[in-house]
């Protein structure tokens, strides 16, 4: 079998979103006003067992709405895990709150619910769990500490569409959800974003700031700062047509993660992505952790894999080690230590079982196990 290059990741795109997106553009509506940003905001909301759903331009704006929204504001400090995408502390940032990072539990890679509570003092506000590379954070005690504290919960859902945490899908956990649906995520608008909420008075606030803070009964009168944070009708048809095929997607995710399951379980020194009881993992990516000494360091790894045609990404880099955030002298071992030994291999669900078969085997002779 040839195999010329095969990435990390690639978008799914069938006649369904063309069509629709085609209808999109046919209507004459191409930007932030349409039907389809009412449709998948709707079907969105349902999916996710919700009462509301707004889009926005991407996921970091869905945060940074999100804190805004909330009244987050210099001087507030936002709990954050310290393994996850920059987007989840710069979000905090814009609103002039400090980010506060802290480590990750071992096995989920997600907050370590202990370490929340070790980090709240008067100042603190809000947490933010990341559901890390689709496996959901824990739930129903980081709410306990929250509940207790009387501090709003964001749930970080980028990377998580359709993950369950004992039996309720992530989003519509905590104050308040955000999910990303850019090119790589499960499923995607190309560049957008989405507030998930039970809560109708930070639905509306949101809204509001979303169109420029405009007023809904005067016409370009502005009584504060808003947002251009819109998402246009062709990014929401294309997304529509997504979410119909969510299930499919999801099944195949977690298809893939079984045979790369299958290829790598009997190689010591390695592992996988878990799955806690409690959860549903969608295995947005799946990962490989080098535990132990292998013979071959994790950047080598990549780039022998990469010689081979395939393409791999590294862990995310702790946040607190970032120029911007690295004064505070924080000390997270789990998310250093993890962090430099991860990387995420090809997780695109257009991939076959042979596929993956090739891709276990040039593992195995990287890593001399065969």
């Amino acid at each position: 079998m040839k195999i010329n290059y095969i990435p990390v990741s690639e978008p799914s795109i069938t006649q369904k979103e063309i069509s629709y997106v085609l209808d999109a553009i046919k209507s004459g509506w191409v930007s932030s006003i349409g039907e389809y940003v009412t449709k998948f905001e709707e079907e969105f909301a349902k999916y996710i067992g919700v009462k509301y759903a707004l889009t926005t331009n991407n996921g970091t704006t869905a945060l940074h709405l999100s804190l805004i929204s909330l009244g987050i504001k210099e001087g507030d400090e936002i709990i954050v895990p310290d393994l996850t995408f920059v987007a989840t502390a710069n979000a905090v940032a814009y609103t002039g709150a400090k980010p506060i990072m802290v480590d990750i539990d071992p096995d989920t890679w997600c907050m370590n619910p202990e370490e929340v509570e070790k980090a709240i003092n008067k100042k603190t506000r809000a947490v933010i769990p990341v559901h890390l590379y689709g496996h959901p954070a824990d739930m129903d005690t980081i709410n306990q500490i929250a509940q207790e504290y009387g501090l709003y919960v964001i749930e970080d859902a980028a990377e998580a569409h359709g993950a369950e945490y004992k039996g309720k899908k992530v989003g519509s956990l905590g104050t308040c959800g955000i999910f990303s649906f850019y090119g790589n995520k499960i499923i995607t608008t190309g560049e957008g974003g989405m507030i998930t909420t039970n809560d109708e008075k930070l639905y509306e606030k949101a809204k509001h700031l979303r169109d420029h803070a405009m007023s809904k009964d005067k016409r370009y009168w502005h009584t504060e700062i808003g947002y251009n944070y819109r998402m246009t009708n062709i990014q929401a048809a294309l997304g529509l047509a997504q979410l119909e095929r969510i299930d499919e997607m999801i099944s195949k995710k977690r298809q893939i993660f079984n045979w790369y399951n299958e290829g790598l379980s009997d190689i010591e020194g390695i592992r996988l992505n878990t799955e806690a009881e409690w959860a549903k993992n969608v295995f947005w990516m799946v990962c490989l952790v080098l535990d132990k000494d292998c013979g071959v360091g994790r950047d080598e790894l990549m780039l022998k894999l990469k010689e081979k045609g395939i393409d791999t990404r590294p862990f995310f880099y702790p946040i607190s080690q970032m120029p911007m955030y690295n004064h505070n002298n924080f000390k997270n071992p789990v998310s250093y230590s993890i962090a430099y030994k991860g990387i995420n291999l090809p997780s695109g669900v257009s991939l076959k079982k042979e596929d993956v078969e090739w891709i276990t085997q040039k593992i195995k002779i990287v890593l001399k196990f065969i």
